[in-house]
């Protein structure tokens, strides 16, 4: 046997030693360090809160153009869109022969004044004659009846006169109100107003101001109510109660209002409370039937906590918090939020202003089990806008 063969040997026979002696040893299982968040103490800051709510934009007058009176479309005096004042005259429907009749009801009436002024007198010269007995009774009578005959006639001229003069005026179809008109629906020379329903010829719609409908649910509602009663404020009040509306397309509030109505009454099958803005619209932004975003400030707080937006998770039990507790374990904070200021949302219930709330890294925080924080400061909110 060779000098290399013998080493050989000997090296195996020291890698079994070694491996029995390995399997005398125990595997100790070694856990994990615990996963890092990153944990901030909620903002502490003076904010106005907030009722929030949805809604849609709506016309303060829309109307229907109509053709009250029958007759051929003369004139359009518009072009379709215009932005129109009130009394402008936007149809004509053959105004002359309304004149002509207007006219002729005129005369009617002129006609039948002079029949009164006539029988009056034959009435006071045979009252006057049978006063003196140089006239009879029935002669008295016949005059009687021939005045209040008169009389009758004149008044059913008169009538006539303003039936003529209202029909004269109908036919020239005019804006009742500043507002854009559509376009017309009906064309020069076609016959119109003769059917049972008046014929539509177009329609005008008022832009300013606008209104805006959203709904109030019965809890944001009754915290509402409290919150009136607890500052003592009227019927009156509540018509100067700021509303801001933001579009979808819009950051924040821009537009500006005023309370306007709210219902009476709550919907039973909704749960909801019916109410109105209205708003200043000069350049007709807001065309009717947009949806927007609605905020009513309710009330001031000296001191809310607010967290990052972010940090909220949700469940069937509704908006919660993961928060770093005793020993580092991570618990679950159920909270009621509230409005919201940039990136933070003010947090009305729920946590304190000395919890560490979870920030970052919350897919890797399990309530119950332990993390390892790692401090960090929340983003400010942004100054409140004046």
């Amino acid at each position: 046997m060779t000098g290399a063969t013998t080493a050989i040997l000997k090296g195996c026979a020291l890698v079994a030693v070694l491996g029995l002696a390995a399997c005398d040893q125990k595997n100790a299982y070694v856990p994990p360090p615990p996963p890092k968040v990153t944990v901030a103490a909620p903002v502490k800051r003076p904010v106005t809160l907030y009722l929030e709510a949805t809604g849609n934009t709506a016309a303060v007058n829309t109307t229907n153009l109509v053709a009250r009176v029958p007759g051929f479309l003369e004139t359009v005096n518009y072009k379709d869109g215009d932005l129109v004042k009130k009394g402008t005259v936007l149809f004509t429907i053959e105004p002359e022969s309304y004149d002509l009749k207007l006219k002729q009801a005129q005369a009617a009436e002129a006609s039948a004044q002079a029949t009164v002024k006539q029988t009056q007198a034959e009435y006071d010269r045979q009252a006057e004659l049978t006063a003196k007995g140089s006239a009879s009774k029935s002669a008295l009578d016949n005059a009687t009846a021939s005045r209040d005959t008169a009389q009758a006639n004149l008044q059913q001229a008169e009538i006539n006169t303003k039936l003529a003069a209202l029909n004269f005026a109908y036919a020239s179809v005019k804006a009742p109100f500043d507002g854009t008109v559509t376009a017309r629906k009906v064309s020069i020379g076609e016959y119109v107003g003769a059917n049972s329903s008046p014929t539509v010829l177009a329609t005008i719609v008022q832009l300013d101001p606008a209104y805006v409908n959203f709904a109030i649910n019965e809890k944001d509602l009754l915290r509402v109510r409290a919150e009136i009663r607890k500052r003592g404020m009227t019927a009156a009040d509540l018509k100067k109660v700021p509303v801001e509306i933001g579009l979808q397309t819009e950051q924040g509030f821009p537009h500006k209002g005023t309370l306007d109505y709210a219902s009476p009454t709550v919907d039973a099958g909704t749960g909801t409370l019916t109410a109105r803005a209205i708003l200043d619209n000069p350049d007709g932004v807001l065309l009717p039937g947009l949806f927007v975003r609605v905020r009513i400030p309710t009330r001031t707080v000296d001191d809310a906590l607010m967290v990052p937006d972010a940090a909220l998770g949700a469940d069937q039990s509704g908006r919660y918090l993961l928060v770093v507790g005793k020993d580092d374990i991570v618990e679950q904070r159920n909270v009621e939020i509230g409005s919201a200021e940039g990136t933070l949302r003010v947090i009305e219930k729920g946590i304190k202003a000395d919890d560490r709330v979870i920030v970052g890294g919350m897919q890797r925080a399990v309530p119950g089990q332990k993390v390892e924080p790692v401090a960090a400061t929340a983003p400010s909110a942004p100054a409140p806008k004046g």
